[in-house]
């Protein structure tokens, strides 16, 4: 597929396709999807959300994303407050690392061969079962650092079986036309509990304690659950006959190193998740250390950054399929700059602030880079893709690690700052080398 031929001219900020895909241009799917009347103007933002079955997956996916992001605030705090070691923190933060990389490729294949809403349906009971069982350890006074590192172990298992079959469902319901309306929307949803989740989590750890955050999480993830069932099944991607789980794998590889386009946004993904989404799990460490402030204010924090990323993702859902590919690379120039002016100006004030740029950054490269790899992809395939899109997140702790030996040794500023002079440099080459990329609508 040409990436600069996207089913006809590109579209202006403000307006979507009139015309329906042809029947040669449908992607495969078990279930046909709904037709969405276009609407004009600031309605066309939420256009997708007329479909029921969307809707009800979209909203679990807001209870889901709402659980992990009260998670991240009262892990990361609960950890640093027991061990005051940000080793420990990158340590903890890193252990969902392997289970993501050694388990997203079978996840991917699993949702191109199954029921893709049973896999959604018992990943959300596992992570509910989790945080129950932490929230009663911590309760009981049971809590220890390395109980959380299994925790995290566990969820980032739960990850990769979760997250590749939820997003290959998403273009089965929404069909091609509102995929990217589609994507934009979920992200969206993302930033509102980023930017609401964190406040509140922080405010009950400070008020009730981390038992009360962990009861709350294991509740809004059996909401999900409950909230996934209404959604009508859709099958997996395979419509034909099954091989061996290792040569479906093998098959999605060779899929994406066939596809350059697909091969380049994946390598973008990963080198921005490395570099700029440790920033999340390196704030204990500033707030603390640097602020001298206390939960509320990383609360306050990851919420003004969730805010940034809503707006930016709702202006992605407005504009449609324009300028797509230089968005995503402006987003990656955005989240560099905004950690290097966080490691200079070690102000509180100043922070909130900055935390807004890297919430706009944050949108480009959640929103923008999902709905141009599954565009690129056929159905059969968007679940491995995906997959391997997921390990992305799976190499993201690993890339906080290195940021937590250097905070020990040199302070939490030189982790940021070294974050982001390397984004600086990996979005420079990127914008010289990939002029494909920046032409992509």
């Amino acid at each position: 597929m040409d990436p600069n031929d996207e089913g006809g001219e590109a579209q202006s900020p403000g307006a979507l396709a009139t015309s329906e895909a042809s029947p040669g241009q449908r992607t495969a799917s078990t279930r046909p999807s709904v037709a969405i009347p276009v609407q004009r103007g600031f309605l066309q933002t939420f256009s997708s959300l007329r479909n029921t079955p969307f809707l009800f997956l979209w909203l679990g996916m807001l209870a889901m994303m709402g659980s992990i992001q009260m998670q991240m605030v009262a892990r990361g705090y609960l950890v640093y407050d027991i061990t005051d070691s940000a080793t420990l923190l990158g340590l903890v933060s890193a252990g969902s690392a392997l289970p993501i990389l050694g388990l997203s490729l079978v996840g991917g294949a699993i949702a191109d061969r199954v029921e893709r809403k049973r896999v959604i349906q018992i990943t959300q009971m596992l992570n509910a079962t989790m945080a129950l069982l932490v929230g009663l350890a911590i309760f009981a006074d049971k809590i220890e650092w390395y109980h959380l590192m299994a925790a995290s172990v566990f969820q980032g298992a739960i990850w990769a079986f979760l997250m590749p079959a939820r997003q290959a469902l998403i273009p089965q319901l929404v069909g091609k036309e509102q995929l990217s309306n589609a994507i934009a929307l979920n992200a969206a949803g993302m930033s509102l509990m980023t930017l609401l989740s964190p406040a509140i989590a922080g405010v009950l750890y400070a008020q009730t304690g981390p038992d009360v955050v962990y009861f709350v999480i294991a509740a809004l993830s059996g909401l999900a659950l409950v909230l996934t069932s209404l959604v009508p099944r859709s099958g997996g991607g395979q419509t034909g006959p099954r091989g061996a789980m290792m040569g479906d794998i093998v098959e999605g590889l060779v899929y994406i190193r066939r596809s350059p386009v697909v091969m380049v946004l994946l390598i973008i993904g990963l080198a921005t998740t490395l570099l700029a989404m440790p920033i999340r799990f390196l704030m204990p460490v500033l707030v603390v250390s640097i602020y001298k402030l206390g939960p509320e204010s990383l609360g306050l924090l990851l919420t003004v950054m969730g805010l940034g990323s809503l707006v930016g993702t709702l202006f992605i859902a407005w504009v449609g399929r324009w300028r797509r590919g230089m968005m995503l690379l402006a987003g990656t120039l955005a989240s560099g700059v905004a950690l290097l002016l966080l490691a200079l100006l070690p102000f509180y004030a100043v922070a909130v602030v900055i935390m807004l740029l890297l919430g706009l950054g944050e949108a480009a490269r959640r929103a923008l880079n999902q709905a141009l790899v599954m565009e690129e992809v056929e159905d059969q395939y968007r679940g491995r893709v995906m997959s391997v899109f997921m390990m992305n997140f799976g190499l993201m702790p690993l890339g906080v690690l290195p940021m937590g030996l250097i905070a020990d040794a040199f302070g939490g500023q030189a982790a940021v700052g070294t974050l982001g002079v390397l984004l600086l440099i990996v979005t420079a080459v990127l914008w010289v080398t990939q002029g494909r990329v920046r032409r992509l609508q």
